[in-house]
C-alpha cells in the first residue's frame, strides 16, 4: 500500500493546497449565508426565516481542528466507473463547491461516496485508487494509496501483495491512528473509519427498520446517528416534514453524543430519553423491582384497556327511554336499543376511545335527521351538526361514552383493588395485581392524581392510557439507543411515536442491567410494532482493545449464557491493568495515585468509574488532593443563550462554542453505560456487583469502556469468572 507522512512530499503539498482552497470555499459559503436577510411577511415568518438561516450559518462553520475531507476516490476509465468514469473526488463530512459551483469536497453520504466504504480489489466499484488522509490539528501529515485495480498498482509501483480488508490489522495506520486518536469531551463522528458491515446498515433504505446488535466497541451508536444523518441527506423533506428523533437512557449519555450529528451538518435531530418523551408528570418516585416488573409488561396495555372501555354504559341502563330532541314544534325520538347498537358499531370499528366519543354525537344526529326525512322534511349538514350540538345529545354522550383523564384512570387503578382485579381479570395474578396497588409501592398511598408521586413506569402507562384514547403522531424516523435495558410498555411508548416511520434499534442483549431488559431482539420488535425488522449483528470490535475485551467477556457464560463472545481486531500492549490492595482503607488513596498517573500517561479522556455509592467519597478524595475532576451527572445546567443583542455571525459562533471540561471524570457505575473512555480506571469491582440484582452486567459495561487502556485497583476479591487471568 502506497503512504507517506512527509510533509514535504509533493502530494502531500498538493493535497494540502486543496485543503485551503476548499476552506476558503466553505467559509465564502458561510458569508454568503449571514449576508442573507431575514424579510417575512409578517413577525412570524420572519422570525423562522431566521432560524433558518442561522442553522444554514451554524451548519457551514468551519472547525480548523477537523479536516474537510479525509479521503479520496480516483475512478477509472471503465464501464465500471459509469457516471463517474475517470472523475476524481474528495470525501469528507459535507458539500463544498467553489464560486462556479463545481464540487471541491463531496459530501460522505452522497452516492458517489459509497465506494470508499465498500469497494475491494475484488470489486472495486469502477475505482483504480482510494487515498486516505491523516490530519493533526486540521493539517495533512500524510497520506495512504489503496490501489483497486490493475492500472493503479502499476502507476503506484509501491504496492506488494494483497490489500487487506478496510479494519483488519496492518490494514491502514491512517485507519488505526484515527481509532485510537486521544479524546476529550463529547463522542466524534467516525465518518472516516466506517466498515462496510457498517457502512450497510447506514445506508439501509428509509422504509426499512433496523436493529443492530453489537458488543461493545462495535460501534452501535455511531452507526444509529450515522444512519439518522444519511436519511436526513438522502430523504430531507420527508424527515423535515415527519421530524426524527434519537433516544437515548439518560441525559449524560445524550450529552455524549449532542455534538455528532451537528458535526455533520445536522442540526434539526431531537435529543431525549425515554422519561422525557412521555413526561407528563413529574417524575419523582421510584418503584419497588417487583412492582416495575409487572408495570412494564406488555399485558398491561390490556389492562389499561379493560379499564378504560369498562367506563361506556348501555343506552338500555342509563337511558331507558332513549332520548327526545325538540325541533321546532315537533319531537323526535331515539330509543334507547337503537342508541346500543350504534355504540356496538362504533365499537365493531376499531377505533380509539376518544375517536369512538367524537363519531356517537353525529350518528345520534344521523339517526334523528333519518327521521326528519322520513316525515317529509328537509335536511343538510348544518341541520345534522346542529342537532349533534343539542343539550340532550351532549348529555347523552357524557353519560354513554364518558370523556376520560388518562391521568384519573391509572391513579385509579393503583388505588382501588376491586377496579384492578375487574380489569386485570385472566391477566394478571392476584400477586401480581397486589404489587401494584399504591399499599404496595408507596410509603403512604395518595389521596389524588394531583397529589401522587409518580414513577417511570407510572409515567409510561399514562401514556399509553393517552395513546388508547387517542392517537399520538408519528415521526418519520427514530433512533433508539442502549434499548435492551427497557420494558415492553417503554418499546410501546417508542414503537407509537415512529408507528408510520421507521426505526433504527441499537444495543447489546450482553449489557441488560434492568430486571425487565429484553429477553431476545424478536420480542423486543414486536413490542415496537415492528416485526418485520431487519436484525443486522456488528461482530467485530474496533474500539476497545483484545486484552480488554477478553477479560470482560470472561463475565458472559454466567452474566448471559447463551450469547457468543465479542471479538476484537485490535491487539494493543500494556493495555490491561490489575492491583491488589491488600487494605480497603488503602482503596481510596491508591485510586487517586492511579488516576494522577493516568494523567501523565497519555493525552485523552479518563474515566474513573465506581459503585453509585462510593463516588462522593472518591470526589472529596481527588479534590482534597488537587485533582481537577468533574462528576457526572453533578455538572450545571449550560447557560442560556441570549442571542437578541448578537449580530447572526455571533449568535452562530456561541452556538457552536465548546467548552472543554477536565479530562478526569468520576462516573457512577449506573450512567456508563454507551459512554467511552481513553482509559478507564474501575474501583473494586465486587462494590459494582453487589450494588444490582444484574451485577455482573453491570460489571460488564463498566470493564468493556475504554478505547485504550483499563486499570483496575480492588481490595474485595474479584469476582471468580475474573480471577485466574495472566495480565
Amino acid at each position: 500500500m502506497p503512504e507517506s507522512s512527509d510533509a514535504a512530499d509533493p502530494i502531500v503539498v498538493g493535497e494540502q493546497s486543496h485543503l485551503e482552497a476548499s476552506r476558503a470555499a466553505l467559509k465564502a459559503m458561510r458569508e454568503d449565508a449571514l449576508t442573507l436577510k431575514a424579510q417575512g411577511g409578517n413577525a412570524v415568518s420572519t422570525e423562522n426565516l431566521l432560524a433558518a438561516l442561522r442553522a444554514r450559518a451554524k451548519a457551514l462553520m468551519d472547525d480548523p481542528n477537523v479536516p474537510l475531507f479525509f479521503g479520496r476516490l480516483d475512478y477509472g476509465d471503465s464501464a465500471d466507473a459509469g457516471e463517474f468514469r475517470t472523475e476524481r473526488y474528495y470525501i469528507g463530512r459535507r458539500h463544498v463547491h467553489d464560486a462556479t459551483g463545481e464540487p471541491m469536497v463531496i459530501d460522505w453520504r452522497a452516492p458517489v461516496s459509497t465506494a470508499f466504504y465498500r469497494a475491494t480489489p475484488k470489486v472495486p466499484m469502477g475505482l483504480d485508487r482510494r487515498r486516505r488522509f491523516g490530519f493533526a490539528y486540521g493539517a495533512i501529515t500524510g497520506y495512504e494509496d489503496e490501489p483497486l485495480s490493475d492500472a493503479a498498482g502499476a502507476a503506484g509501483g509501491a504496492a506488494s501483495g494483497a490489500v487487506a480488508p478496510a479494519g483488519q490489522p496492518g490494514a491502514s495506520r491512517i485507519l488505526t491512528d484515527e481509532i485510537e486518536r486521544p479524546r476529550s469531551g463529547p463522542m466524534r463522528d467516525i465518518v472516516s473509519t466506517i466498515q462496510p458491515e457498517q457502512d450497510e446498515i447506514v445506508r439501509a433504505d428509509v422504509n426499512v427498520s433496523v436493529c443492530v446488535q453489537g458488543a461493545p466497541g462495535t460501534g452501535k451508536t455511531a452507526v444509529g446517528l450515522h444512519r439518522v444523518a444519511f436519511l436526513l441527506y438522502a430523504h430531507r423533506d420527508r424527515l423535515r416534514r415527519g421530524g426524527s428523533l434519537v433516544v437515548g437512557p439518560n441525559k449524560e449519555f445524550l450529552k455524549y453524543i449532542e455534538q455528532v450529528l451537528p458535526a455533520l451538518g445536522e442540526i434539526e435531530v431531537g435529543q431525549t430519553t425515554v422519561d422525557d418523551l412521555v413526561a407528563r408528570v413529574k417524575i419523582t418516585a421510584q418503584d419497588p423491582a417487583e412492582a416495575g416488573v409487572v408495570k412494564g409488561d406488555a399485558r398491561m396495555a390490556q389492562v389499561l384497556h379493560n379499564v378504560i372501555w369498562s367506563r361506556l354504559r348501555t343506552a338500555q341502563e342509563a337511558l331507558p327511554d332513549g332520548i327526545m330532541i325538540v325541533r321546532g314544534s315537533r319531537r323526535w325520538r331515539v330509543p334507547a336499543s337503537e342508541i346500543d347498537e350504534l355504540i356496538e358499531a362504533t365499537k365493531e370499528r376499531d377505533v380509539r376511545y376518544g375517536a369512538g366519543r367524537a363519531m356517537l354525537a353525529p350518528r345520534i344526529a344521523h339517526a334523528v335527521l333519518y327521521r326528519m326525512e322520513v316525515a317529509g322534511e328537509t335536511t343538510d349538514d348544518r341541520t345534522q351538526n346542529a342537532v349533534a350540538r343539542t343539550s340532550e345529545v351532549r348529555k347523552a354522550v357524557d353519560l354513554l361514552w364518558p370523556a376520560i383523564d388518562p391521568l384519573k384512570v391509572v391513579f385509579e387503578l393503583y388505588a382501588d383493588a376491586e377496579v384492578l382485579a375487574a380489569a386485570a381479570e385472566g391477566i394478571l395474578t392476584a400477586e401480581e395485581q397486589a404489587a401494584i396497588l399504591w399499599t404496595a409501592t408507596r410509603p403512604k398511598a395518595p389521596r389524588s392524581a394531583g397529589t401522587a408521586k409518580w414513577s417511570s413506569a407510572d409515567a409510561v402507562l399514562i401514556d399509553e392510557a393517552h395513546d388508547q384514547l387517542d392517537r399520538l403522531p408519528s415521526l418519520a424516523h427514530v433512533v433508539l439507543d442502549e434499548a435492551q435495558d427497557l420494558s415492553a410498555m417503554q418499546y410501546r411508548a417508542v414503537g407509537r411515536r415512529c408507528s408510520t416511520g421507521s426505526v433504527t434499534v441499537l444495543g447489546d442483549i450482553a449489557q441488560g442491567t434492568t430486571p425487565w431488559a429484553t429477553p431476545s431482539w424478536a420480542e423486543t420488535l414486536k413490542h415496537l410494532g415492528k416485526p418485520e425488522a431487519v436484525i443486522e449483528e456488528l461482530t467485530l470490535g474496533f474500539r476497545v482493545p483484545r486484552q480488554i475485551i477478553d477479560f470482560a467477556a470472561k463475565l458472559l457464560p454466567d452474566a448471559a449464557p447463551g450469547l457468543l463472545p465479542p471479538t476484537s481486531v485490535r491487539q494493543q500492549g500494556g493495555a490491561l491493568e490489575i492491583d491488589a490492595v491488600p487494605s480497603e482503607a488503602d482503596l481510596v488513596g491508591t485510586m487517586v495515585t492511579a488516576a494522577q498517573l493516568a494523567l501523565t500517561l497519555q493525552e485523552g479522556s479518563i474515566g474513573l468509574i465506581a459503585a453509585d455509592a462510593r463516588v462522593a467519597e472518591v470526589a472529596a478524595a481527588l479534590s482534597a488532593e488537587g485533582v481537577e475532576h468533574t462528576v457526572l451527572g453533578s455538572e450545571p445546567a449550560a447557560p442560556a443563550i441570549e442571542g437578541a443583542t448578537e449580530t447572526e455571525a455571533e449568535l452562530v459562533e456561541s452556538l457552536l462554542a465548546e467548552t472543554v471540561g477536565p479530562r478526569l471524570i468520576v462516573v457512577p457505575a449506573t450512567l456508563a453505560k454507551g459512554l467511552e473512555y481513553d482509559q478507564v480506571l474501575v474501583l473494586e469491582p465486587a462494590e459494582i456487583v453487589a450494588a444490582e440484582p444484574r451485577g455482573l452486567r453491570r460489571l460488564y459495561v463498566v470493564l468493556t469502556r475504554a478505547v485504550s487502556r483499563l486499570h483496575v485497583v480492588h481490595s474485595a476479591a474479584l469476582p471468580v469468572q475474573l480471577t485466574g487471568t495472566d495480565f
